[in-house]
């Protein structure tokens, strides 16, 4: 779906030795909150998809840190005013290196991939600074220039673009009415925006664009023109995939587009726009004053598995608004303990990608992609699973430590059951997991509340001389059989 076209299309890159895909990134102040967690999931989900098809050698991903920016600034003004004796370029640089440790730590734990390039704003300043020279030499059709001095700053004039408000498809006048802008004495028009703006002596600052053969003076970038600098210099002028939040369809996006535009009249820019919805905690905003707001760091030092919380934000569409809960952490983690129980130890099997790439590749549906790999898991496919569950970034390598996954767990007290078994076969060598694997299937589809699948299960597997059946329980639980390793049962095919 690309949200220009407001249509989903066949995906045809500019070239598919070279598929060029750009995110946003954070702004490397603070812990990344659970909503700041989703559109890296999504589109490094996308990211895998893209390296399956085209292959890994074939596919660049940039993702940006955005280090230039006034809370970072008023963050490393408040240590220096509480007595830091460093100067402020090396207090800003140790809390966005710190920040960034951070990031990397956290969006690790949640089965990322590193993309092939993550630039600094700070480190891309001489390209942002030729852009805006760009910008203010260009003119459009009826001779205005796309951006103008004025009291020190540097302005994008968003009326000289006729196509600005193209991505957010409403008009100039409209954006003006209800929108995110800052009015200041130094603009044309309210919706004008900052391409560079002055800094005094205790702020970061760059040598400035050059007008009229001499340098403006001393100042720092807009937060706009750092993401179109960054992705002209890694990607080219026209690219493939420009993704983030919604969140920032507008403005950010809307203005990264008409400032690249103007500055490469004859490219693309990105040809195809993504954007992942919002994120909600328990049906409401995720918001401090609510006491819901919570960072990846938060959940994963509860003992939230990174896995838990990338199945949680894959089981949802990423063009649908997202509900976090408790009751579907707890379902996931159910869910995929029962599936690195099942898989550990197996070879992968790429016959099962075949379950999974029609709806991935069917705009990016992770739900669907989920559901068909509960199937493998249901039908005792353990390599098909395995190899499923590692293009999707939620496996664990055979190497790790058994952890949560290994523990005894229980289907839930509402069942009030205790699993029992029976078996009047043959004996053999692998008797004791086979009985295992299957327990634990049919327990796991009763804690999904699949009681007729699990009817079904029961009655398949009786056929093999094994005969499942619940009991009431001494405590109200179900205690389920863990630490197996799966065989293939062929028989339940």
């Amino acid at each position: 779906h690309n949200t220009m076209t407001g249509k989903k299309a066949r995906f045809s890159p500019i070239d598919a030795q070279n598929v060029r895909m750009y995110v946003c990134g954070p702004t490397v102040y603070d812990r990344s909150h659970l909503g700041n967690a989703r559109p890296v999931v999504v589109f490094d989900t996308l990211y895998r998809l893209l390296r399956h098809v085209y292959g890994a050698e074939h596919v660049t991903y940039v993702r940006n840190f955005t280090d230039i920016d006034d809370k970072i600034n008023a963050t490393a003004l408040a240590r220096k005013e509480a007595g830091d004796p460093r100067s402020l370029e090396a207090l800003i640089r140790e809390r966005t290196d710190a920040t960034i440790a951070w990031y990397h730590a956290d969006m690790d734990a949640l089965g990322a991939l590193r993309p092939s390039a993550e630039p600094r704003a700070t480190d891309f300043v001489p390209q942002m600074v030729a852009m805006i020279e760009a910008l203010m030499e260009r003119k459009n059709p009826e001779g205005t220039p796309y951006a103008y001095l004025r009291d020190g700053h540097v302005l994008f004039r968003v009326r000289a673009y006729k196509n600005y408000g193209a991505l957010s498809g409403r008009s100039v006048d409209d954006m003006i009415a209800g929108a995110r802008v800052e009015v200041a004495p130094f603009k044309e028009d309210p919706l004008d925006f900052v391409l560079w703006k002055p800094s005094d002596a205790d702020l970061p600052g760059w040598d400035g664009p050059i007008v009229d053969g001499k340098s403006i003076g001393r100042g720092r970038p807009g937060w706009h023109i750092e993401c179109s600098a960054m992705a002209d210099e890694l990607l080219g002028a026209s690219f493939d995939i420009h993704g983030g939040g919604l969140d920032l369809q507008f403005p950010h996006h809307e203005n990264e587009l008409a400032q690249s535009a103007c500055a490469h009249p004859h490219a693309e820019f990105a040809r195809v726009w993504m954007h992942n919805e919002m994120l909600q905690v328990e049906g409401e905003k995720m918001s401090k004053s609510l006491g819901n707001f919570f960072t990846v760091r938060d959940l994963l030092d509860q003992g939230t598995q990174g896995g838990v919380i990338r199945y949680v934000l894959l089981g949802t569409h990423y063009s649908k608004p997202m509900d976090w809960t408790e009751q579907k952490k707890k379902a996931a983690e159910t869910t995929l303990a029962g599936w690195l129980r099942m898989t550990r130890g197996e070879k992968p099997d790429s016959h099962g990608l075949a379950s999974i790439i029609p709806s991935l590749a069917n705009d990016l549906d992770t739900h669907g992609a989920l559901t068909a790999m509960n199937d493998l898991a249901n039908y005792g496919s353990a390599g098909r699973l395995r190899a499923a569950m590692q293009l999707l970034g939620l496996d664990v390598p055979d190497d790790s430590p058994a952890n949560w996954f290994e523990r005894r767990e229980h289907i839930g007290a509402k069942d009030s059951l205790s699993i029992g078994v029976s078996y009047s076969g043959p004996q053999n060598s692998d008797l004791e997991s086979q009985i295992s694997a299957l327990v634990a299937f049919w327990a796991n589809l009763r804690t999904q509340k699949n009681y007729a699948e699990a009817d079904a299960f029961k009655s398949r597997v009786k056929l093999l001389g094994i005969e499942l059946r619940a009991m009431p329980s001494r405590d109200g639980h179900a205690e389920v059989p863990l630490g197996f390793e799966l065989e293939a049962l062929e028989a339940l095919k």
